[in-house]
């Protein structure tokens, strides 16, 4: 039976509206609305219909009532991020993650530095420092580009989100930005700055050094240095995530049909690692595999 909230995300995901799914499926707006609403049920070549239209398996319209995160925007981004709360569910069932180890609100940047022991270093990758402080680390989809990175929690355990398109120093800067909001930080983006930037620390030093852009180093230091980083920053809890499920025989087909989704809609929110750290599609894997432990 059709689950309507499933079928609210579904579309919501694709960005239409219940005219432009109708549409495309040949069901009408109004019954759209009434699955939508469960006012009634749709027959099961209805309901095929329309998952054919979103570009997502029927059993995913049929799965169980999906995730509502807490202060996640609303719209096609909002719609990923339940995606990707559902993936950490799963990966949870089979490993044991970092917890939510995160300074108390409003913790300074300085003292957040400070018991973090970076001293007077400059941050490392941001991604694999707060995924080691059980926050977990997502991409956006390539077609939510336009939205902002954006963070929120979801039963206590905080989200990040990271924009696909940012350069690699604006999505280092988004991710500290982003922590600075689960800190309940009105001036998220002063504290990134001074986080990744501590002012005492500036003097003979350039914006490479802090792996920052130019421009974000010159609103801080006045200068006018040249340099860029080289790549993004990455996941490193993922990237040993499908290190593990490949050499247990689960491929990425598998993945996707636990969660009901394609393997694009997965790689997505991946950083790209579905389709790198585990090449080829093939049968699903071994089940009832025993809880793994991911050392971190």
């Amino acid at each position: 039976m059709l689950t309507p909230s499933r079928l609210t995300l579904a579309r919501t995901r694709r960005g239409l509206t219940a005219a432009e799914l109708a549409r495309k499926s040949g069901v009408p707006a109004r019954a759209i609305g009434e699955y939508e609403r469960g006012v009634r049920s749709p027959r099961p070549s209805t309901t095929e219909s329309l998952a054919a239209a979103l570009g997502f398996p029927a059993s995913f319209l049929t799965a169980t009532e999906p995730p509502r995160p807490q202060n996640a925007p609303e719209g096609v981004a909002t719609a990923a991020a339940q995606l990707a709360i559902e993936f950490n569910a799963w990966l949870e069932r089979l490993f044991v993650l970092p917890q939510p180890d995160l300074p108390p609100p409003r913790t300074s940047p300085e003292e957040t530095r400070r018991g973090w022991r970076l001293d007077t270093l400059p941050a490392p990758n941001m991604v694999q420092l707060l995924e080691s402080r059980g926050v977990r680390v997502f991409s956006l989809p390539v077609d939510c580009a336009e939205q902002e990175a954006f963070s929120c929690w979801h039963n206590g355990t905080p989200y990040v989100f990271l924009n696909p398109a940012a350069t690699p120093e604006q999505a280092r800067f988004d991710a500290v930005t982003q922590l600075a909001v689960l800190l309940g930080h009105e001036e998220a983006e002063s504290y990134a700055a001074e986080f990744l930037m501590p002012g005492k620390m500036l003097h003979g030093t350039d914006h490479s050094h802090w792996h920052v852009s130019e421009a974000q180093f010159a609103t801080r230091a006045n200068s006018s240095r040249q340099g860029h980083m080289a790549r993004r920053e990455t996941s490193k809890l993922l990237t040993k995530v499908f290190k593990v499920l490949r050499e247990n025989g689960t491929t990425p087909l598998h993945v996707a049909k636990e969660l009901n989704l394609g393997l694009e809609e997965l790689n997505g929110l991946v950083f790209g690692l579905v389709l790198t750290a585990l090449p080829g599609g093939g049968e699903p894997g071994p089940r009832g595999r025993a809880r793994l432990t991911l050392v971190h």
